[in-house]
């Protein structure tokens, strides 16, 4: 289809409060105010809508190189911009592992040519994420994809030298270590969080102090080398509180929940469905309080998805063979709105705080993460808030996933409301809830 290059937002509701026009063109916003218009412009009623700067997430999983059988990166962009997301960062995690300039290249040229949302590569901080031998972060930092965000994700760093010179390289580029915060030791045969219900249940348990141990030396780390560290879905009261004494103390940690940690726990596990199988594993109610309230009181930085997408065949199994991962791109804005908003923890002002503005400036991300202001890129979300009944299409369901993998945990389940549009550089990639192929689409 032919795309107008210009479109007229008319009465969406802004951050800072009260009703605004907002006027897109060549890929920007040129003018914000009341009563615009432009003729030829598509116009956009966007009333009731809350305009957010568009959503960034700092911990996708894309698959591709390698496991395109769960995600591509153009399924994984397609899934995005439903969700309201213009900026994904692309975990290491593919085959081959993103750990050479290369790779994290070839990363970026497949999300140009997709054109639903920037793609933006994390290198692996270690050599094939073997935890061996420092990966090249330099060149990757050099090269054309500009690399600033490192993590083994799926894997600790858990060598404390590897990890201290980790901290001590990316320092050379304002970079940052990403860590996935899992001692192996602590949670070898791991099946579902430590505690009540897994001693019930005879599986064996991954505790709390798995993570909180790795988090309590990393910002030390951090400290001592002056580094800036980031701690990856954050999941347990004890981690809370070793992040908030960390940035009392003036230690440059950031971190980030997911949003199934906002919302679920390991009660869920009781009936043996692996959706709800993932790591770190849903843990307490005690727990996503905590967390709930870290990220209120902005402990905890932002939301971030890990989307992780997988074959039906990997979780429609018993529940010990069953992979770790849900994907959450398509669902994260909406869960987001149930856990925080709809408590009243977080305004919306505070939600594109956490979820586009502050994962932005994390990864040193350029053109996202920015007020919706005249000047500036044209990069936004267009949510309905309105609470949907059943029958109007508020229960989650599988025609709300875009990507590739159905492995989703809401499946079934009613969420509060709806991404009605989505603009990657002053493109509509959703309109009225409906994907539109990019201008870098070609059939």
């Amino acid at each position: 289809m032919t795309e107008s290059k210009s479109f007229l937002i008319v009465g969406a509701s802004i951050e800072g409060g009260g009703r605004a026009d907002l006027l897109v063109e060549d890929g920007r916003i040129v003018e914000v105010g009341t009563g615009l218009s432009r003729a030829g412009a598509t116009r956009v009623d966007a009333d009731g809508l809350v305009a957010l700067p568009g959503l960034v997430d700092l911990h996708t999983h894309l698959r591709e190189p390698g496991y395109e059988a769960s995600e591509t990166i153009l399924t994984g962009t397609r899934a995005a911009a439903a969700g309201g997301f213009t900026a994904v960062f692309a975990m290491p995690n593919t085959s081959p592992v993103a750990d050479v300039a290369g790779v994290v290249e070839q990363e970026l040229a497949l999300g140009e040519a997709a054109g639903y949302a920037t793609v933006q590569p994390i290198g692996a901080v270690t050599v094939g994420q073997k935890g061996e031998r420092l990966a090249e972060l330099g060149a990757m930092a050099d090269s054309r994809a500009r690399v600033r965000v490192f993590s083994d994700d799926g894997f600790c760093v858990w060598d404390p030298l590897i990890m201290r010179r980790a901290l001590e390289y990316v320092k050379a580029f304002d970079g940052v270590v990403a860590q996935h915060a899992q001692d192996p030791r602590l949670t070898e045969g791991a099946q579902m969080n430590e505690g009540i219900v897994s001693a019930e249940l005879g599986l064996a348990g991954w505790p709390a102090v798995a993570e909180e141990s790795i988090i309590a030396r990393d910002v030390l780390l951090a400290e001592h080398v002056g580094s800036r560290l980031h701690v990856c879905h954050l999941s347990t009261a004890g981690s809370v509180d070793i992040v908030r004494w960390a940035k009392k103390r003036g230690i440059d940690v950031t971190a980030e929940v997911t949003p199934h940690h906002l919302l679920l726990t390991d009660e869920l596990v009781r009936d043996y469905d692996a959706r709800y199988k993932v790591n770190p594993p849903l843990r307490t109610a005690e727990d996503v309080q905590a967390v709930r309230e870290g990220l209120a009181d902005g402990t905890i930085d932002i939301v971030a998805t890990d989307h992780a997408p997988h074959p039906a065949e990997a979780k429609a199994c018993e529940w010990a063979a069953a992979a770790n991962g849900m994907v959450g791109l398509e669902s994260a804005l909406r869960v987001v709105h149930e856990a925080m908003v709809e408590t009243g923890l977080l305004d919306w002002a505070d939600v594109a705080r956490v979820m586009s503005k502050t994962p932005a400036r994390i990864g040193r991300l350029e053109g996202h993460g920015t007020d919706l202001v005249a000047g500036l890129p044209a990069e936004l979300t267009l949510y309905d808030p309105t609470r949907r009944e059943p029958a109007a299409g508020g229960v989650f369901g599988a025609s709300d996933l875009r990507g590739r993998s159905a492995n989703s945990p809401y499946l079934g389940r009613e969420l509060p409301g709806r991404v009605q549009w989505t603009f990657h550089r002053g493109h509509a990639t959703l309109a009225d809830g409906e994907l539109v192929d990019p201008p870098a689409v070609h059939a």
